[in-house]
């Protein structure tokens, strides 16, 4: 489990690119090598490699926010807590006679252990980039994933009567 921590966020707009980079840290003069444009018609470009990358914004709905997280090795701090029922494995308590011997069988609920997750930037929108044309919104699954996840945190936080009345905000390109 994880507990967030707000850092020094910055608002920035991750990329999903359709390649393969092998580097993890910064790149020092980053607008050389990724310099996006847009069109008249809103559609992003740039030339990546040799390759001209179409990109799709996905926006989050205006109930999201999307964050950057920083996972440490950090654990939170735990509240004192009661300490719970003893847990016995299965099959025992059928046997009360025995119960003193299986004792040594009993399984104690520890804590849950809450790492530190630190919040390094915030987001609103996501870009998925395509080869040589704007990304299938219906096959790709990068977009298909996005989409899912933000269905799947809508149906987690819904009210009951939200999901009556059939409203969903979904992702929405453009």
């Amino acid at each position: 489990m994880l507990s967030i921590q707000n850092a020094d966020s910055k608002k920035c707009t991750p990329n999903l690119l359709p390649a393969r980079i092998n580097h993890n840290g910064p790149i020092n003069n980053t607008p050389r090598y990724w310099s996006p444009t847009t069109d008249e018609k809103g559609t992003q470009h740039v030339h990546f490699r040799g390759r001209h990358l179409h990109g799709t914004t996905l926006r989050l709905p205006s109930t999201h926010t999307g964050a950057i997280l920083s996972i440490t090795d950090n654990l939170a701090p735990q509240a004192p807590t009661q300490p719970r029922e003893p847990v016995y494995a299965a099959g025992e308590l059928e046997h009360d006679e025995d119960m003193d011997e299986d004792m040594d069988e009993v399984v104690h609920e520890l804590p849950e252990e809450v790492k530190i997750a630190e919040q390094i930037g915030e987001f609103d929108e996501v870009v998925v980039w395509g080869h040589g044309g704007a990304v299938d919104e219906g096959s790709d699954m990068f977009v298909r994933g996005v989409r899912e996840w933000v269905g799947f945190a809508e149906s987690m936080h819904c009210d009951v009567e939200d999901e009556e009345e059939g409203q969903s905000n979904g992702v929405k390109a453009s």
